[in-house]
């Protein structure tokens, strides 16, 4: 038997070979690292762009310089992180999934760590895009290499084990920050930050690990002969249409919701916490501390929930099919979003309920790993899926704009940004209704050839 065999062999663990847990461990690593680096910058924009933007730290005009920029900057990586995923997902059809998956960890952990050398707001734009052209080729290329390497039995389970890597990543990348910013380097908030950004280097560790041990995809070895030629335009013929739709339309909310959200979690922290330490007379010092405390509490809340909201897709999959299923996550997290921005609520209570809100809002994510991969035939796979997730993106980088513009103009307070999130919990609500009609069922379909 190959290492990488489409079956499992007899007494295997859950029914997966060493081999199938090698793959789905480096889709694991790589999406947690990669969403790991995709994040580092919310959680240091409280620092980062006052330094390089020359401005007082804790004045009115840096508070709505913070709100705006980060919301600015996060879009920009939206649209670029879409752009790494067209590339990268057409490149992995066609020189295999080893290769592509090596190159777009390389490329987004050496633009995140350049991001700790900038010095000015252009460069640090100019790194973050660099960035986000790997970090969006990865995930379609590990999920594609996921599912056509395991058993197609075990194709759900393997595809939510490897979305526990997003949430996981987001909660490192918060310790990260928390041990850096309030523990080895506290009140330094003029240069912690860049030894942040130096910590994004870590995922080259893992690419180096890919290109050593992991095999090529057998299935798309085996097309490669026998496929014929195809591309981006076959997403949209006749019999394919309805689901590239679909597909696109559950990631656009999906990464709206997400990215309204987490893209703020840090921000909705450290400012909750600033003015909890000058209600107390804290000192600046102290008042650092408790920010990336309560920002490294807030992150762990909202990614806990995604954690166990990602395992709820492999019972939800199974009992209600695919389409009750994003119905069912959707209406949760309208409901979950009003719950905790409406109520009346102490600050860190408030934050403490984000483990609700990432339950639903994250959680959905634990879906798409197997989903979109479902929805395409192999010559195409990766390139519809990325381009389902990756033109979601896309349509969503007006989410985290529009969230920063908005808390920036009401002055980037807690309460500003505890108004604008409450109202983002329309959006997955109206999607619930729409999901309904949009999505194409994959309950029991065989993976496409």
């Amino acid at each position: 038997m190959q290492p990488n065999s489409l079956t499992a062999s007899q007494g295997a663990w859950l029914g997966l070979s060493g081999y199938h847990w090698l793959v789905i461990a480096a889709g694991w690593a790589g999406w947690g690292l990669d969403v790991y680096d995709a994040v580092l910058f919310n959680f240091v924009a409280r620092n980062c762009i006052p330094a390089l933007l020359h401005l007082p730290a804790d004045s009115a005009a840096t508070k709505a310089a913070v709100a705006y920029w980060n919301g600015a900057i996060t879009s920009t990586l939206l649209i670029c992180w879409a752009l790494g995923g067209f590339a990268c997902g057409w490149a992995a059809d066609r020189i295999g999934r080893k290769r592509a998956l090596f190159l777009t960890i390389a490329i987004y952990a050496l633009g995140t760590g350049a991001c700790a050398f900038v010095t000015n707001i252009g460069q640090l734009i100019l790194c973050r895009a660099l960035a986000a052209l790997g970090i969006g080729g990865e995930w379609a290329i590990g999920a594609s290499l996921v599912a056509e390497v395991v058993p197609e039995n075990r194709r759900v389970q393997a595809g939510v084990i490897m979305q526990t890597g997003s949430p996981l990543g987001v909660i490192l990348a918060g310790l990260v920050n928390y041990r850096i910013t309030g523990v080895w380097l506290a009140g330094q908030p003029q240069s912690s930050w860049r030894y942040v950004f130096l910590a994004g280097l870590l995922p080259v560790v893992l690419a180096v690990c890919v290109r050593l041990f992991l095999r090529e995809s057998e299935r798309w070895q085996a097309s490669r002969a026998s496929a014929r030629a195809s591309g981006p335009r076959e997403l949209f013929a006749p019999g394919m249409r309805r689901a590239t739709w679909g597909g696109l339309f559950v990631a656009a909310v999906a990464i709206l919701g997400w990215w309204g959200c987490n893209a703020f979690v840090p921000l909705f922290g450290s400012s909750l916490a600033a003015e909890a330490a000058r209600a107390a007379g804290l000192g600046s010092s102290e008042a650092q501390a408790l920010a990336a405390s309560w920002q490294a509490h807030a992150s762990t809340c909202f990614n806990l929930g995604g954690l166990i909201g990602t395992f709820a897709a492999w019972p939800l999959a199974r009992s209600l099919g695919r389409r009750p299923m994003f119905v069912a996550y959707f209406l949760y997290s309208g409901l979950a979003l009003f719950a905790t921005f409406g109520l009346s609520l102490e600050p860190y209570t408030r934050l403490t309920l984000l483990f609700l809100v990432g339950a639903g809002v994250y959680g959905v994510f634990g879906a798409f790993t197997f989903y979109l991969p479902e929805l395409f035939p192999l010559r195409v796979r990766a390139t519809g899926a990325g381009f389902c997730y990756n033109t979601g993106r896309v349509l969503a980088a007006f989410g985290p704009y529009v969230v920063g513009s908005v808390a920036a103009a009401a002055g980037g307070s807690g309460a500003a940004l505890t108004q604008v999130l409450l109202w983002l919990g329309a959006v997955p609500l109206l999607a619930a209704i729409v999901s309904w009609f949009v999505v194409v069922e994959t309950r029991g379909r065989p993976l496409p050839a």
